[in-house]
């Protein structure tokens, strides 16, 4: 519905709160689920005014550590070290640009009270896909955290858990609606050169070749990436580059092909036994991806689990999967949380917002800039 015609009926403000309110209030840590089962964006978003400081901040950080509710701290002036608890427990924090601040729990944009609106009308079109976002991201930190090294079980277990909430959501009613405004397409058969395999000495390229779907990663781009990668496993010897023809790298997971398999638990086995972004991670060492254009989704998601990653100045990254009721559901919840944090993985995706190739080198979600020859 466009914003003009919206009413505060049918888009309830998340309230503003101070800090020192979060432990007193529980309704303010956890989703409120009316008598209908629909939650709304204002039952499960809670807007923490930083300027307001606190007087314990260590109850509070340990209240917001039990939060299932999405937390968005504002700030318009630097917060005092002793609060740098509460921002860390929070789903992120958005401040000034002016605003100082260690770490990678904030986001710099123009207009924090802006920006959280912004996330609150999402959170109130699409509650159960923004609330299964913020606690996936919330445990699969503390995965990677208590894992200690991005070559553990720790990565393992997050795409699992990220799994498992996607197969969830494709179930319920946000995904639904989606689709039913997006009816599937027939789709083209895959070719035999979906992607190619150039070997020369001991490198292999492994390029996506499918330009007129935007090297959509369906199911056919998806087993015949796969393979490439299983020839990179089975010899030691071999590094390899990974790049798209045309003018994307990827465009992300085939929208045609979403909530097509047989049933949501039956999605969740293939998404875990045909992961290409668990592929490249147990390679991340010998593969380097190159990316141009539009990464969108698992375009960035997938990439995100090589040690290094190489991108155009005109490259794009975007995770727009909140806006289908969904999560990334290629890995992303691990992979790009990794490199950039959870704060500022749930702003991408709570946003749909588009990080240009400098603004990802900067957060760390690319290593380096390839500049034209």
């Amino acid at each position: 519905m466009p914003a003009a015609q919206q009413t505060p009926a049918a888009q309830p403000v998340p309230r503003t709160v101070r800090p020192d309110e979060l432990p007193a209030e529980p309704d303010l840590l956890h989703p409120v689920v009316t008598p209908a089962g629909s939650p709304r964006g204002a039952d499960v978003l809670t807007i923490v005014d930083l300027d307001a400081g606190a007087r314990d901040p260590d109850a509070v950080a340990r209240a917001l550590a039990g939060s299932t509710r999405l937390t968005i701290g504002i700030a318009r002036e630097p917060w005092d070290y002793a609060l740098q608890p509460v921002v860390e427990a929070l789903t992120l924090t958005l401040c000034l640009p002016a605003v100082a601040a260690p770490g990678r729990a904030h986001v710099p944009v123009p207009d924090p009270a802006a920006a959280a609106a912004e996330i609150a009308a999402a959170a109130d079109r699409t509650p159960r896909a923004a609330l299964a976002l913020g606690n996936v991201l919330r445990i699969n930190a503390r995965l990677l955290d208590a894992a200690g090294s991005p070559w553990t079980r720790g990565v393992e277990d997050a795409v699992a858990t990220e799994s498992l909430a996607y197969s969830a959501l494709l179930a319920g009613p946000e995904f639904a609606a989606w689709r039913t405004e997006h009816p599937p397409r027939p789709e083209p058969p895959v070719p035999p050169d979906a992607v190619l395999l150039d070997r020369g000495g001991d490198l292999l390229r492994i390029t996506l070749n499918r330009p007129d779907r935007r090297n959509a990663l369906g199911h056919g781009l998806r087993d015949a990436l796969i393979d490439g990668l299983d020839v990179l496993a089975a010899d030691p010897a071999l590094r390899a580059e990974l790049r798209g023809s045309g003018p994307s790298f990827s465009s992300g997971g085939d929208l045609d092909e979403f909530g097509t398999a047989a049933d949501p638990a039956t999605a969740h086995v293939v998404r875990l036994a045909r992961s290409a972004g668990l592929r490249v991670h147990r390679d991340r060492e010998r593969i380097t991806p190159y990316l141009h254009g539009a990464c969108v989704g698992a375009g960035i998601e997938v990439p995100a689990f090589a040690a290094t990653v190489v991108a155009a100045p005109d490259a794009w990254c975007r995770l727009p999967e909140l806006s289908l009721g969904l999560i990334p559901g290629a890995g992303g919840t691990a992979s790009v949380t990794a490199r950039i944090g959870r704060w500022r993985t749930a702003w991408m995706t709570l946003t749909g917002a588009r990080l240009t190739a400098r603004h990802a080198l900067a957060w760390g979600l690319v290593d380096r800039l390839e500049e034209p020859s």
